[in-house]
């Protein structure tokens, strides 16, 4: 059986914490730092002051997911409202706790499955947007190997 392939669909990156996720075309990731541009890469994201959680390099969800949460709770989320940095579109995220995958050039690793918080939902100003992506929320990953990720761009696991 040969890899199996879904795709980038959006990039967003904030550059402070609460500040709007900005589009991208295209993102350096960089192991063990996150997305250049983004909040946590310059150590400024939420995560990065709560102790007890390990902040991740990178987030991601499906647009499949979202495409639900829309249709199951009509919550429809604006690109990159839901605070992920990575939107794909056939990849099975919930499956790659624990298994390296390649995003573009950059190789990741998926550490914990992203539960939405209501911190989300009051940026994504959408009632019941935590409820629509429970279990659906996204997977938190750390960054393996360094590389360019760009819109349209494989994601091969």
């Amino acid at each position: 059986m040969g890899n199996l392939v879904g795709s980038v669909k959006h990039i967003h990156t904030a550059p402070k914490t609460g500040g709007g996720p900005k589009p991208r075309d295209s993102v350096e990731a960089v192991a063990g730092r996150g997305l250049k541009g983004d909040r946590y890469f310059k150590g400024d994201g939420i995560y990065n002051e709560q102790e007890e959680l390990e902040p991740s390099d990178i987030t991601l969800i499906e647009a499949e997911a979202l495409d639900a949460a829309a249709e199951d709770y009509d919550v429809d989320f604006e690109p990159g409202a839901h605070r992920r940095n990575i939107t794909t579109r056939g990849v099975p995220l919930n499956h790659l706790v624990g298994e390296r995958f390649q995003v573009g050039e950059a190789v990741l690793e998926g550490t914990v499955l992203c539960e939405p918080c209501g911190y989300m939902e009051s940026l994504a100003d959408q009632p019941n947007a935590a409820e629509a992506l429970t279990h659906r929320g996204g997977l938190d990953a750390r960054i393996v190997e360094s590389g360019a990720i760009s819109v349209g761009d494989d994601v091969i696991w």
